[in-house]
């Protein structure tokens, strides 16, 4: 129970250097809070891949949102900040341990992915002033159908081994 513990409180520290520093210097603990993760979990290259598979999901995901319209930062880019990519990582390192309980029955992982999805968005757009041009309500309950989605799925990521067998356990 320590270790979720310890996991969730690690996540919302790098949530907010993320959000709160932007891309600048506070991305650095960010970064630390990933690599304290990665030395704490004894199986680097499973953890790694579920890590890296997640963030360039997530940056497919955010981006296509961003291209779209329904994102406007406050820098002009291609894709979305690094320190969005970051907190894809970071949102890595809690499925198979703070946030395992919501992984099966699926419907748990979609019912937190439909509240909690688009409430970080609403609090790290404000933090770190993201626009949602098309509106904010519109915009939470689009997010709210799709991370109803996307999470379950991330879940199910987290319960593959690099192998394609299914894990036995949620954690």
């Amino acid at each position: 129970m320590r270790k979720r513990l310890a996991n969730a409180g690690l996540f919302q520290l790098g949530w907010f250097a993320c959000v709160m520093g932007g891309d600048g210097p506070w991305l650095l603990l960010g970064l630390g809070v990933l690599v304290i993760h990665l030395l704490w979990i004894n199986q680097w290259a499973e953890e790694g891949r579920l890590i890296l598979s997640v963030m360039l999901f997530g940056i497919s995901i955010d981006s296509f949102l961003h291209w779209l319209g329904v994102f406007q930062f406050k820098e002009v880019a291609l894709l979305i900040p690094l320190w969005l990519m970051l907190l894809w990582a970071l949102l890595g390192t809690t499925l198979r341990h703070c946030l395992a309980w919501c992984a099966r029955p699926w419907w748990l992982a979609s019912l937190l992915g439909a509240f909690s999805g688009p409430l970080s968005y609403y609090a790290g757009g404000r933090l770190a002033g993201v626009q949602f041009p098309y509106g904010l309500w519109p915009t939470l309950i689009g997010l709210g159908l799709l991370w109803a989605v996307v999470f379950p799925l991330l879940q199910l990521m987290a319960r593959h081994l690099p192998n394609g067998q299914l894990r036995t356990s949620a954690g």
